[in-house]
Parts: C-alpha cells; structure tokens; sequence
C-alpha cells in the first residue's frame, strides 16, 4: 500500500461523478463548527497507508428481500456508530452498499469504510448546514451544491436534466448527501430502498449508487492504484483522494475523521 505525493491546492474540476464536494475548499470550515461540534483529533492513531481497512465486518444482508435492507443492520451499526459519529441510518446504508457489491460483484472488493469516507468528506453523512437524515433516510433540507457553471474551482456542466434533480435549468448542481450531478446519477442511480424509485437524496439510494461508481472506475479496490482511481473519479483532485482515505482510515479503526 502506497500514499499519494503531497496534496496540492484544490483546482481541478470534478469528474463525471460527484461535486467538489459542496464547494469543499468553503465547506470544509463551515462544517467543521456543525452538528458534531468542534474537529478534534481522533483518540485512536489512524493506521497509514492506501487502500484504507476494510473496518467492522459486515453481517450478511438479503439484499433481495422486500422492503429497506439496509434494516437489516440497524443493530450492527448501532452497535459501532457513535464513537465515529457516523449517524446510524448513513452508516447502515453504507454497509449495505459494500454487502451489496460483495454479493453481485466480490471482484470489487469494496469496503463500507471508503463509502463512509466519501460520505464525510461530501456532506459530513447528511448533516450539511443544519440538513438530516430523517426516518426515511432523505435528507432533509435537501442538500445541493454549487453551480457547476465554470467559475474557479468548477467544471462547467450545463443543465442536462431540465432542473428535474436540482432545480437548476441552466447549470448541473450536485445532489444529496454522496452529491451525485443528474447526468452521473442516471447512470448508476438504483433503488436501494424499497420504496420504488432512485433518489439521490436517500442515503441507501446514494450509497449503492457511489459503490456502483467507485467499482466500475475502479476494478479491485483491495489495489491501492486502483482505489486512487476510483475515488479520483469521484472527485479529480489529489487532495479529495487523500481527505477521504483519511477518514475511511479513521473509520476502519472505530475512531473520529480528522
């Protein structure tokens, strides 16, 4: 395993996935003082190296059953959320994500902590700028990002979904807490939450939906140049890659992101 070359200043403009993460050069501080308080140093070391651990494992999920499987680890992520303040219904939905792919392409090798990763670093796991995962896993107020018009720090996108997702009929914008744009979400968008229709503000929807993303840019992702690649082609920047490795590393030790 292998880490990147020092970060660079964050200048590129996100690939067919996701958004800069909110603006993340602004978001990252306003978060930073949001609903999990302060940024603190993590009590556990987080262990070096590219790709992150795999973290707590998983237990077996139906991912055929009916309904929202991702119910179906409520325990196991009540059990192990707190001390990472990852909020239960994001880090179920993680986890069914990464049993999702383990089950219909083990290829793969996705763990749920990269997700939970991406999940921090895009939308602090739904919590962005007072927003919440409610009962039904949507956050609410929906979370949206900036335009994707072209200006300093972001490609330029133009509307390629009438406003449907965004409400936006002259630029694409980033949606929902994993931040997908319209034209990325019609691709790898997928029901994940029993209730008939994919939408990119659903958590469960979101998650399999980035590890969708994350396994076919990526292939093996046990290969650390092949997890650069995949969360790189969530977002083209060096320094995304290495703030989410950072909190997937934190995660895969039970602890705090930094």
């Amino acid at each position: 395993m292998t880490r990147l070359p020092p970060r660079p200043p964050r200048t590129g403009p996100h690939a067919s996935a996701g958004v800069r993460a909110l603006g993340l050069g602004v978001a990252l501080a306003v978060v930073a003082t949001g609903c999990f308080g302060p940024t603190r140093e993590p009590p556990v070391p987080i262990p070096p190296g590219i790709p992150p651990g795999a973290g707590a494992p998983v237990p077996t999920v139906d991912i055929d059953a009916p309904g929202r499987t991702s119910d179906q680890l409520r325990p196991w992520a009540e059990g192990i959320a707190e001390p990472m303040r990852i909020p239960v219904p994001a880090l179920a939905a993680y986890g069914n994500a990464a049993e999702t792919m383990r089950q219909t392409r083990p290829e793969c090798n996705l763990a749920w902590t990269t997700l939970a990763g991406i999940g921090r670093v895009e939308s602090r796991h739904g919590n962005f700028r007072g927003s919440q995962l409610e009962g039904d896993g949507v956050a609410r107020p929906t979370i949206i990002g900036p335009r994707l018009d072209g200006s300093p720090g972001y490609a330029e996108i133009r509307d390629t979904d009438a406003g449907e997702l965004d409400g936006d009929t002259e630029y694409d914008r980033a949606i929902g807490p994993l931040q997908f744009i319209p034209e990325t979400w019609r691709k790898y968008g997928r029901d994940a939450s029993g209730d008939g229709r994919a939408d990119p503000n659903q958590i469960d929807d979101a998650a399999v939906a980035a590890a969708r993303l994350l396994c076919d840019r990526g292939g093996d992702l046990s290969q650390a140049e092949n997890w650069q690649r995949a969360v790189l082609a969530y977002n083209a920047s060096r320094e995304y890659v290495m703030d989410v490795r950072d909190a997937a590393a934190a995660y895969s030790v039970g602890t705090t992101a930094p």
